[in-house]
């Protein structure tokens, strides 16, 4: 079987985003189940594809909309209006539907198509519905959007916001609807896109790429750790809650290091917490911390960090919403509710590593079974994808 993945990016160096490490286990378990896989998208400017035998690139774009100039945002809120589309999706309209309809038809025996979160499939919906598809929601987008409306800080973010919660709404569900098979990546978000029955979707469990283990003990210079990518609007919320609802109520003498990309301008507001920006490599980071949080309080889908977590086997406290897709919860992670019960159970997480009442456990089991559980639901879709 040959099948399309089509996304807004294409694979460029190593995975590192929770976007492009998601993408990397979708492919590999389709490339375990027989699969020959073409990516089709664009490119990041100026990087090298990580995968160029097996791309057809449809050009360069750099979609990120904190470090777009207000210029841009309003040509691309423009272009959302024009074409009666979401403003994720009008960022890729940078070709023409016949531009990308030749791309296409250059693949040889296609049978299928991947489609692969909203943007790409929302900007050139025909073309990429035409024939038998899988449609991936890395997230239910609209409810990201209607989160995003809650927290927004101006009356014009909170209509664009609102205005994205309708287009994507309708999008996604007419994606979902006409699918052969959804795949999502939390159990929760199967019924906000109408697909709750198991003969439409499933859950789709993922792992990280899989890394060298580490042949020392860990050196553990921070006391509590977490990392992310701060300027997407979910993983923000989570933050300011750590920082205004759980740092209040953590002992002194309890050390926070952040690890990721910051809004501008986001302020120093605690020091007990040092913000390191972005670490050349996650996994080391994490192993420099005692306890990880995992603080996510909005959004949909999996928090790729908390996947991390616990193939590394480190301890961790955890939200409910850090757990949604996790079926089985590690011995050493803890889960609490409220700022103050999230801060008691980090101090008393924290004492128990730092006297060795409790500590790392192996995490290949973990890793094992999201892998077998991976390629059993994958093999799920061809099935009905191969009926149509």
């Amino acid at each position: 079987m040959h099948l399309v993945f089509a996304s807004s990016l294409v694979p460029c160096g190593a995975p590192e985003s929770g976007f492009d490490i998601a993408n990397h286990a979708v492919v590999g378990a389709l490339r375990r189940a027989g699969v020959k896989v073409t990516h089709f998208g664009f490119k990041w400017p100026e990087v090298e594809l990580a995968d160029p035998e097996n791309t057809v690139c449809l050009g360069e774009i750099d979609p990120k909309t904190d470090t777009a100039s207000t210029k841009q945002k309003l040509l691309w809120l423009a272009k959302a209006i024009t074409n009666n589309t979401t403003f994720s999706s009008a960022k890729l309209k940078v070709i023409s539907d016949q531009a990308l309809q030749a791309a296409f038809a250059k693949i040889e025996n296609v049978d299928g198509i991947v489609l692969n979160g909203v943007p790409l499939a929302g900007a050139f919906e025909t073309t990429l519905t035409a024939k038998p598809y899988i449609f991936v929601a890395h997230n239910v987008e609209h409810i990201s959007a209607q989160a995003n409306a809650k927290a927004a800080s101006s009356i014009i973010e909170k209509l664009m916001f609102k205005r994205e919660e309708k287009h994507l709404e309708k999008l996604e569900k007419r994606l979902a609807k006409n699918a052969q098979f959804v795949l999502t990546f939390a159990d929760e978000d199967r019924g906000p896109l109408g697909v709750d029955n198991d003969s439409q979707s499933l859950c789709l469990p993922l792992v990280t790429p899989e890394a060298e283990k580490p042949k020392d003990g860990r050196i553990k210079a921070f006391d509590v750790g977490m990392i992310g990518t701060w300027t997407w609007a979910p993983n923000r919320i989570g933050l300011e809650w750590m920082l205004q609802e759980v740092m209040p109520h953590l002992p002194d003498g309890v050390t926070v290091a952040i690890a990721g990309k910051l809004p501008k301008g986001f302020p120093q507001r605690d020091k007990r917490v040092q913000f390191l920006g972005r670490v050349l490599n996650a996994k080391d980071f994490l192993r420099q911390c005692r306890v990880i949080a995992l603080t996510s309080r909005e959004g949909t889908g999996v928090q790729l960090k908390t996947i991390e977590t616990f193939e590394m086997g480190l301890p961790a406290v955890a939200t409910q919403s850090s757990i949604r897709a996790i079926a089985n919860l590690p011995s050493n992670v803890r889960v609490a509710g409220t700022g103050k019960e999230f801060a008691a159970t980090l101090a008393d997480h924290v004492l128990d590593v730092r006297t060795n009442v409790t500590g790392d456990i192996d995490g290949s089991e973990f890793r094992r079974s999201q892998i077998a559980r991976m390629d059993e639901i994958i093999q799920t879709a061809l099935t009905h994808l191969s009926q149509k």
